[in-house]
């Protein structure tokens, strides 16, 4: 489906099925009180970004942790890939949504209520801010602790009364920071109000780091030589990564300035390959920036690696350039050095919890999308990103590269 198809049956769909479920259940539960039940099989909704299941490590490890606690998580399936980088959830205890339609969205939402029956699911953790349907998913699987984000005095959008624990979302502390309050919610005996008063530090939210395997990273060696036949092992590779979700578009640096960029570096070092990486789907972009430059030590290797192949392509490399999207967290389960274009949204909230440096002006009006408005923008005109030069960005860029080549 669509983005805009899914906002909209969110949005359209969404409302009303939030608004009648909450009396039933509100009626439902003052003649059936429900009993209440410690936190032990504990259930994760995550389902449309690839990036937060990477950020919310932590959180599911903390939970994890917990005398008698078994983890659980419902995503998307083309999202799945990212919670196999570390393999903190076990694979049986993983639930898939596939997205192509709303007819297999509904039936896998039938699967989905006998799936966390059979798994005794007694607590969810709603991760999503701005998905009704996660909300709605949430209350259909039977649990007795419900657990997610409410706006309290704030602008947010309406998902219904179906939490049991509510927290507030803090606009003030990183999103992993954030998560890690619904766990501290979901593992605690106490009641509070507002949930949660759990003092969370930085050190609480390092990500754990995947682990070195030496025959992946020969294979992806192999897959480098075919791109590049003059490419040999231990030579310098900067991976840059142009493309960004269609979720908000905005993101995307302009492809120009990529281009010099990668023109400068290939000038300035003479023993580095450029490997612009993508999707199967975003070839064609990448063949282009890749035409643009027109050097031989700059290749394009968009749908040339899997998913499971990108932590071993994260070892071999030396830095990435890439926009504020799904492989800046993806990397930050390795020490890979990335520098990261920030517009839209700000990197207090939203950087990764890797070896990374936020590119980001901090223009007026940015960010412009956050929880309260939905995470939606009317911008047509990303200057956060676009007045973000390539000078500046090479500023930051050339001491790592410099201090590499004096090793």
């Amino acid at each position: 489906m669509k983005v805009d198809t899914m906002r909209k049956i969110d949005r359209y769909a969404g409302i009303p099925l939030c608004f009648v479920l909450s009396v039933w259940f509100s009626l439902w539960q003052l003649i059936f009180r429900p009993a209440k039940k410690a936190a032990k099989n504990v259930l994760f909704l995550e389902l449309s970004e690839m990036g937060s299941a990477i950020i919310a490590d932590p959180a599911l490890r903390y939970v994890k942790e917990q005398p008698g606690a078994q983890v659980f998580f419902a995503i998307f399936k083309k999202n799945v890939g990212s919670l196999h980088l570390l393999n903190t959830i076990p694979e049986k205890n993983l639930f898939t949504f596939r997205e192509d339609n709303l007819f297999t969205l509904v039936w896998d939402t039938l699967r989905f209520m006998v799936w966390c029956r059979r798994n005794d699911i007694d607590t969810v953790i709603d991760m999503e801010m701005f998905s009704r349907v996660s909300a709605l998913l949430s209350r259909v699987t039977g649990a007795v602790n419900l657990i997610g984000f409410v706006a309290y005095h704030s602008e947010g959008l309406y998902r219904g009364n179906f939490l049991t624990r509510p927290v507030v979302y803090n606009a003030h502390q990183h999103i992993a920071k954030n998560f890690m309050a619904l766990s501290h919610t979901a593992m605690m005996q106490e009641e509070q109000l507002p949930f949660c008063k759990s003092l969370i530090r930085d050190e609480d939210i390092v990500l754990a780091q995947a682990p070195r395997d030496e025959q992946a990273i020969a294979r992806i060696h192999a897959t480098l030589q075919s791109l590049s036949p003059d490419y040999q092992p231990g030579q310098r590779v900067v991976l840059i990564n142009p493309n960004a979700s269609d979720l908000l578009p905005q993101r995307r640096w302009p492809a120009e300035h990529f281009q010099a960029v990668i023109e400068n570096l290939l000038a300035r070092y003479d023993d580095i390959l450029i490997v612009i990486t993508g999707a199967p789907g975003e070839f064609a972009g990448a063949e282009a920036l890749k035409n643009a430059v027109d050097h031989p030590r700059c290749v394009n290797s968009a749908g040339k690696f899997a998913f499971k192949e990108l932590v071993p392509l994260y070892f071999v490399a030396d830095m990435m350039l890439t926009n504020d999207s799904g492989p800046g967290h993806f990397s930050a389960v390795t020490p890979l050095r990335t520098f990261v274009i920030f517009g839209p949204e700000t990197p207090a909230l939203y950087s990764s919890l890797g070896n990374s440096t936020a590119l980001y002006l901090g223009l007026a009006c940015s960010p412009c999308v956050s929880a309260a408005n939905h995470r939606k923008t009317d911008c047509v005109d990303n200057r956060c990103v676009k007045d973000l030069l390539p000078a500046q960005a090479l500023a930051a860029i050339h001491p790592h590269l410099d201090r590499i080549a004096a090793q």
